[in-house]
């Protein structure tokens, strides 16, 4: 573990804090580990929303130099990089997971918001993924993802000529949902993922889990869908649902999963 990731669970939200101001959040593989820990492990406890956040003005200025070139990452090669770990963690987390950015989001600090299900950052926020200028290449399926949401030129803006978008920019080409005031950044984060804890668990999860199934087929993903809708009739969630509809009162959840 390491002092530069604070974990801590408040009211079923687990926020996940990169603490290491000093370095502008510059990631090492400590850090990965401890945050790929907390996000497998948020499958499994009684959490329904992550919240990734970093210090005030630096989200994360992407990988810590020194600490990469001590061991390269090679993915698919061989051992698993804590960088792997931390990213397959993120793609496979079953909870919703939201990412709070306020000030630089370098490199993966960026590329990791492709994974998120909902990112929203401050004003004086900025993106970028120089990894070109660092004769690099684009990371963690960024080269697919991007494309889809903002079109190919666009994307190649980034991820080639490794422009910087601040935070409006990032909100009229999707990046992220929308920017937040600084004065109650957090707060209004916060405000966002305790509306998703008190829905009902097990539809997040199923919602979630469709948002995130590549295409296929339309009548596939009906039926798939259906599935699902179905099942959730027979939950005992519905059915609280259903009752505090037939009552005229706000669902009770906070028994669920």
């Amino acid at each position: 573990m390491t002092d530069n990731v604070l974990v801590t669970d408040e009211n079923r939200v687990r926020t996940i804090r990169m603490n290491r101001p000093e370095k502008k959040n510059a990631i090492t593989r400590a850090m990965y580990s401890a945050m790929a820990e907390a996000l497998e492990t948020a499958n499994a406890d009684v959490v329904r929303v992550v919240v990734l956040a970093g210090a005030p003005g630096a989200f994360s200025a992407g990988n810590d130099m020194m600490d990469f070139m001590e061991a390269p990452p090679h993915i698919g090669g061989g051992d698993m990089p804590p960088v792997e770990r931390f990213m397959r963690a993120l793609v496979g987390c079953e909870k919703p997971v939201i990412a709070a950015v306020d000030g630089l989001a370098v490199g993966i600090g960026t590329t990791l918001l492709l994974h998120c299900d909902l990112a929203y950052a401050t004003k004086r926020s900025m993106f970028t993924t120089p990894f070109v200028n660092l004769a690099l290449a684009p990371e963690f399926g960024s080269s697919q993802i991007l494309p889809g949401i903002v079109g190919r030129v666009v994307a190649t803006e980034l991820l080639l000529l490794g422009e910087k978008w601040d935070a409006e920019t990032a909100a009229a080409k999707l990046l992220i949902n929308k920017t937040l005031p600084e004065d109650d950044f957090e707060t209004a984060v916060m405000e966002i993922a305790a509306r998703i804890a008190g829905l009902a668990p097990g539809a997040v999860q199923a919602a979630k889990k469709l948002i995130n199934t590549p295409a296929e087929d339309l009548f596939a993903r009906i039926e798939r869908e259906g599935e699902i809708f179905a099942g959730q009739l027979r939950s005992d969630e519905f059915k609280e649902a259903a009752t505090a509809f037939m009552e005229r009162r706000a669902p009770d959840f906070s028994r669920f999963g």
